[in-house]
């Protein structure tokens, strides 16, 4: 089972729950650190940032969801698919201690993080209230159209400078998920590199509190 750092809500019991997911060779120490900034927007939210569960193959001090090692398209496949059984298993035993469902629930996260958010949100049984994603990209896009069964709000966010992903993977994401029928929207930050800029931040807690509100009128 994956565990990380938590950070209780700022205001009361838990009403949301923020799941971030860090980036190949991070850890969940790196991300549970955007909670305090977005506290003011989500004063009830629960935050959780679990480590990935294998050590980086580049920086064994760090963690990754999956390797690129082998990029053979079956190889990568059993990696995004094994990492999105262990996230699927954290998300339902934290929404089970917090007696919330999905809608009730975020991803936020960057780079394979944001990658694995968007991927693990589109195939959950019961669609989350929102995700963001940060200078991420589409994993295992040939396999959207047969395994698409939720289509919950997304916020894709990029610098237009990043030298790690390319900044074209953003609109690519983009136009393939309006396919799909996702709702999506996207947010550039110019000159940019590979990092969350403080104007995607508040873009993204600003998407998720709308998000949180639109998923609680449907419910």
């Amino acid at each position: 089972m994956l565990s990380g750092p938590v950070v209780p809500p700022r205001e009361g019991e838990p009403r949301q729950l923020v799941v971030l997911l860090h980036g190949w060779g991070a850890d969940g120490n790196d991300l549970i650190g955007l909670a305090p900034a977005l506290q003011g927007a989500l004063p009830h939210a629960r935050f959780a940032s679990p480590n990935a569960p294998d050590a980086c193959d580049q920086n064994p001090m760090g963690r990754q969801w999956y390797s690129f090692m082998d990029e053979r398209p079956a190889t990568l496949k059993q990696g995004y698919e094994r990492a999105a059984g262990l996230i699927d298993a954290y998300l339902d035993a934290e929404l089970g201690r917090l007696g919330l469902d999905d809608s009730h629930l975020a991803l936020i996260g960057f780079s394979q993080g944001a990658m694995m958010a968007v991927h693990v949100a589109l195939r959950r049984a019961k669609a989350m209230a929102g995700v963001v994603g940060y200078s991420g990209m589409l994993i295992d896009e040939e396999s959207l159209a047969a395994e698409i069964v939720s289509r919950p709000p997304m916020l894709l966010a990029h610098g237009d400078a990043d030298p790690v992903v390319p900044y074209a993977s953003l609109q690519h994401a983009v136009a393939a998920l309006a396919e799909h029928e996702v709702p999506v929207q996207w947010h550039a930050s110019p000159g940019v590199g590979h990092g969350i800029a403080p104007d995607a931040l508040e873009a993204g807690a600003g998407f998720l509190v709308n998000a949180f509100r639109e998923a609680r009128r449907a419910g």
